[in-house]
């Protein structure tokens, strides 16, 4: 089976594999460079992934992000580098032999086949015998929160139910790690969202076995799901941590923009950033020490916050959230041209590291 220009590891190979090392990543790169042609699209990229976690890789398009999934499944070979699977160096090793199972967005599943025989495939080419691949196929399925489904064929099914199958095809092989690559972009918004509870909830049935790589340029996304959160930007690592650390502690401005708004201010020498909803507007005649003198150029009222666009007195655009706790869209939208002040805690303005920044580029 191909999809998205390589093979999926439904069906692993099956030679046995040597012993693994327990105390070792479930994934470790080490000097990893990746071209096509002039175009770099990984430099000398090192990273680990615990076992058990849910590890999410996210950048915008370009960054190197799927290009590393398939580097790790054994769908792109490394120009350089060195690829490790608990402990066991696979850096040349083909991807059927590799302990991984991939996820892809499109799914991947056979039209012709039932949901029963798509999901029992991979144990079918091992040579499973029919009714115990029957019954792991089914286990799978109530697993992903999916009984009931096994003589229908994908078409029959909806977009979220037809993701879990391929994820019940995924898990049904036992990989030592699964590759996910934005198996969730083709749902609707109300439906993603969804999905990345249920996925989450998975993930910790089978943390014991099975460590989770995600690929995702959406944000919310990886918040919401990752143990922690590897970005990229350019095929360059620029921050690896868990959701709190890379949404309140990001070490530079381009990790301060892309995982959610931010504010980069100038202040006493250094720039920091501080989040909208960190921001506290000021009643009227309300002061406080520093605060900040602005005049509200635009209001968008969001249901339930409302987002500020402040000009301060330097000149800065500083976007404000506010909780709707008390108010109404017509009152808010009253406050366009109305001066403010703005306040925030010391502890809320981080510090960016400019100098990790100059040192990676």
């Amino acid at each position: 089976m191909v999809t998205g220009g390589g093979t999926t590891i439904d069906a692993p190979s099956g030679r046995p594999s040597p012993p693994e090392d327990e105390t070792a990543p479930a994934v470790r790169l080490t000097g990893v460079r990746k071209s096509y042609g002039p175009v770099v699209a990984i430099e000398d990229l090192s990273m680990e992934v615990r076992p058990g976690e849910f590890f999410t890789m996210l950048g915008p398009s370009g960054s190197g992000k799927t290009t590393t999934l398939r580097v790790i499944a054994g769908f792109e070979p490394a120009d350089t580098g060195r690829v490790e699977l608990h402990g066991l160096e696979v850096t040349g090793t083909p991807p059927y032999e590799r302990p991984v199972n991939t996820v892809f967005q499109d799914y991947a599943l056979f039209p012709h086949m039932s949901v029963l025989d798509n999901v029992a495939y991979g144990l079918r080419v091992k040579g499973v015998g029919r009714r115990e691949r029957a019954e792991q196929a089914a286990a799978a399925l109530a697993m992903v929160r999916l009984p009931g489904v096994e003589g229908r064929r994908p078409a029959q099914l909806s977009g979220g139910q037809r993701q879990r199958v391929a994820l019940a095809r995924a898990i049904v092989n036992r990989p030592r790690v699964l590759l996910l690559d934005e198996p969730l972009g083709a749902l609707d918004l109300k439906l993603r969202q969804e999905m990345q509870l249920e996925l989450k909830a998975i993930q910790r049935e089978l943390s014991e076995r099975i460590t989770f790589v995600y690929v995702t340029h959406d944000q919310d996304e990886a918040l919401t799901m990752s143990d922690r959160i590897a970005v990229f930007s350019n095929g360059r690592l620029e921050q690896v941590g868990t959701p709190g650390e890379i949404y309140e502690r990001p070490v530079n401005e381009f990790v301060a923009g892309f995982v959610g708004t931010s504010n980069v201010l100038e202040r006493d020498g250094r720039r920091v950033m501080v989040r909208p909803e960190k921001i506290r507007l000021l009643a009227p005649g309300e002061d406080a020490p520093g605060a900040v003198r602005g005049v509200v150029r635009e209001v968008a009222y969001l249901g339930s916050v409302t987002r500020y666009v402040v000009e301060s007195e330097r000149g800065e655009k500083i976007v404000v959230l506010r909780q709707n706790l008390d108010t109404s869209a017509e009152r808010v939208l009253q406050e366009r041209g109305r001066e403010v002040r703005l306040e925030w805690r010391p502890e809320d303005a981080s510090v960016l590291d400019h100098k990790q920044q100059e040192a990676e580029a």
